[in-house]
């Protein structure tokens, strides 16, 4: 893998765009293939989600507002529009036409992820509108990438650990991936891919989503910058021990989460039943802790004693949370996915431009070991141009 600036001859083009749980905004890259199927990123842009629309979308992760289908499919539209504008930027600084790009993997706005329903079934749900971006932009839209696998049984995520091990394996060297944005996901590869040692993957927890949420109420910050105010404080003991003691840490793999679970309402349950007064700066150092701690956790685990620890998402960004990685998993070296070719915040937007070109090419998508699913599936719908 490697970056460059203008798209070559006799190569496929194709942009990822991601806006995950963490709602900060929306990542967009514009990756190209070449014939001899290496990748190369060619333009990274980001944006930031308007305040309101951010604030809409955090309500519409909960099940009591009222008119939820209008509103929801309005959020929808606001997405789409704000990923043309991404798509704008990347054709932009590269010098690419939208003619010469195949098709976009566009990822949607989780605001519910059931996928194991006490019947069986499930669903998980994206908000936006595919058809509106293909028509924005001129380019072919392949969305709706998790149902699939849901309806195969699988948990529709994690969906990253097969790019992950295309980018950041190693022979010989086992390797773990940690994607920390609002939920983090662990991804393991192992030293060789067999059978019997597969790669794996799963969420392993709450990533930035309790830590912004809290930061943004206190301090009107919408994130803790470098884990500063996090640094600042202490750690509440009681409260760290009753935030681990949350069953869903000691589930086996294949398992995924997101808001549903760790959200407003599940964090004031637990420090009701603490029933400590906790500055909010002690609850921000607590938090850090319990992210740092249970993807520590998960790596002691399930990372088959991997001396690599690589980072990404905006969590590779917050300096005490890395630091506190590190002293708990002292091991290991753990260090931004920079240091293996790719930026934090590329990464994830990079993995949906493979999956659209996982889809488009007839190619399946997920690793059923991963994530649950019967077996193998092409992932995704196609929006033509």
């Amino acid at each position: 893998m490697s970056t460059s600036s203008k798209p070559a001859h006799d190569s496929e083009l194709y942009i990822g765009l991601m806006s995950g749980t963490s709602l900060d905004g929306v990542d967009g890259v514009l990756v190209q293939w070449n014939c001899a199927q290496q990748m190369h990123v060619l333009a990274y842009a980001a944006q930031a989600l308007p305040a309101a629309l951010r604030q809409e979308l955090l309500a519409l992760n909960s099940p009591n507002g009222a008119n939820e289908l209008h509103r929801a499919a309005l959020a929808g539209n606001a997405i789409s529009r704000a990923y043309a504008d991404v798509v704008m930027q990347l054709l932009q600084q590269s010098s690419a036409t939208a003619r010469q790009v195949r098709a976009m993997g566009a990822h949607g706005q989780t605001v519910r992820h059931q996928p194991q329903l006490h019947d069986g079934t499930g669903y998980t749900l994206q908000l936006q509108n595919p058809a509106l971006l293909a028509e924005l932009t001129g380019i072919a839209v392949v969305a709706d990438l998790r149902s699939r696998d849901v309806a195969a049984g699988g948990q529709g995520a994690p969906l990253v650990p097969a790019f992950h091990q295309g980018v950041f394996s190693r022979a010989g060297q086992a390797t773990v991936v940690l994607n920390i944005g609002g939920i983090a996901n662990l991804s393991v590869l192992p030293a060789h891919n067999t059978p019997a040692t597969p790669v794996s993957g799963f969420d392993c927890g709450p990533g930035n989503a309790l830590m912004d949420w809290w930061c943004l109420q206190h301090t009107g910050a919408s994130y803790d910058d470098q884990g500063r105010w996090a640094a600042g404080g202490v750690v509440h003991p009681a409260l760290l021990t009753r935030l681990l003691a949350e069953p869903f840490l000691q589930q086996p793999p294949p398992k995924s989460t997101g808001r549903d679970l760790f959200n407003p309402t599940w964090l004031q349950a637990q420090l009701q039943a603490v029933a400590c007064n906790i500055s909010p700066q002690d609850v921000q150092a607590t938090l850090t802790a319990f992210t740092a701690h249970s993807c520590a956790d998960a790596v002691l685990r399930y990372g088959q004693g991997s001396n690599s620890l690589l980072v990404c998402g905006g969590g590779a960004l917050n300096a005490e949370l890395m630091r506190q990685l590190q002293a708990l998993l002292p091991q290991a070296k753990v260090e931004s996915t920079t240091a293996r070719g790719l930026p934090p915040l590329q990464v994830e937007a990079t993995a949906f431009a493979w999956l659209a070109r996982q889809c488009v090419n007839g190619l399946s998508g997920n690793l059923p070991v991963v994530t649950g699913a019967q077996g193998p599936r092409i992932l995704g719908a196609i929006y033509p141009a």
